[in-house]
C-alpha cells in the first residue's frame, strides 16, 4: 500500500464506502504479505516514497509472476521486476498483462511522465543492459531520461558534440566499466547530481567491474554518488530519492 492508496481507503471509510471492519482487514495487511515463499513489504511505499522491487534472480517463474501479481494488488503505484530471464518475464506477463519490456526488467502501471531533465549517460554499447535497467525503472517513476550512449573517453568529442544533455539535466547517471572514468569527466562538468555506476564489461585489468567502482570511488570531481556493480536498478532509486518522486506533494523539478 502506498499513500495515494492509504488515502483513497480513508477516503472510503469517511463516506461510507467501506466499512470498517473491511478497512481493518486492508490495514492488517498492510505491513507485509505472507505468501509462504516470500513476505512482500506492502509498506515499503509508505515509508521510502518507492515499492518494493522484485528482483528475479534465485526465483523461479511462477514465484516471480506470483509476486508481481500481489503488489499490483496491494498498491496503486509501479512495479518492477528486475533482472528476469525470459521465461520469468513471459509468466508474469501471462499472470499480469500490460507490462512493459525493457531488456531484464518489466514495469507494470508506471507513473505518468514528469518535467525533470535526466540524463543517463553510457561509455560504451557494451554498457546498455545496465543502462537500460536504469531507464526502465526511472520510467517506473515517471522520469523520462535523456540517453547519450557511447560517449567514452576514449573518444571524448562524441559527449563534447550533445554536452548540453548534460549540463541542462537535474541529475545525470554515468554508466561506465573499463577505467571507469567517465563518471570524473561527467561530473567535472555538470553541477547536476550525479550518480556513477560501474559495469562488469572490460579487459583482465578491469576485474569484473572493480577497477571501475574504485575509480569513480577516488573520483577527483567532488560529490560523485556511486552505487555498486552494474546496479541500474539502485541508480535510478538514488535519482529518484534525489528528485523525491515518492512524495505526491512534491512539485517536479526542472
Amino acid at each position: 500500500m502506498d499513500e495515494v492508496a492509504l488515502r483513497r481507503l480513508l477516503d472510503d471509510l469517511e463516506s461510507g464506502r467501506v466499512t470498517a471492519d473491511d478497512a481493518v482487514a486492508q490495514l492488517r495487511r498492510l505491513p507485509f504479505a505472507d505468501l509462504g515463499f516470500a513476505r512482500l513489504d506492502q509498506h515499503r511505499a509508505l515509508r521510502q516514497g518507492v515499492a518494493e522491487a522484485v528482483y528475479a534472480p534465485g526465483k523461479t517463474a511462477r514465484q516471480c509472476a506470483v509476486i508481481v501479481d500481489q503488489l499490483l494488488a496491494s498498491a496503486s503505484g509501479p512495479v518492477i521486476l528486475t533482472r528476469a530471464e525470459p521465461h520469468q518475464i513471459d509468466a508474469a506477463l501471462a499472470m499480469s498483462a500490460g507490462g512493459a519490456v525493457l531488456g531484464t526488467t518489466v514495469v507494470w502501471r508506471p507513473a505518468p511522465p514528469r518535467g525533470e531533465k535526466v540524463a543517463v549517460v553510457t561509455a560504451g554499447t557494451a554498457d546498455l543492459p545496465v543502462a537500460d535497467e536504469c531507464v526502465a525503472t526511472l520510467g517506473a517513476y515517471g522520469v523520462v531520461p535523456r540517453r547519450l550512449t557511447d560517449v567514452g573517453v576514449a573518444g571524448i568529442h562524441r559527449l563534447l558534440a550533445d554536452l548540453e544533455v548534460v549540463t541542462e539535466a537535474g541529475a545525470v547517471v554515468v554508466v561506465a566499466g573499463m577505467d571507469g572514468a567517465l563518471a570524473s569527466v561527467v561530473g567535472g562538468i555538470t553541477a547536476a547530481p550525479l550518480v556513477a555506476v560501474p559495469t562488469s564489461v572490460g579487459y583482465g585489468a578491469a576485474l569484473e567491474g572493480v577497477t571501475a567502482l574504485l575509480s569513480m570511488l577516488a573520483s577527483c570531481a567532488a560529490g560523485v554518488t556511486v552505487v555498486g556493480i552494474d546496479n541500474g536498478f539502485g541508480a535510478a532509486c538514488a535519482v529518484a530519492r534525489i528528485l523525491d518522486v515518492g512524495n505526491p506533494r512534491a512539485a517536479p523539478r526542472p
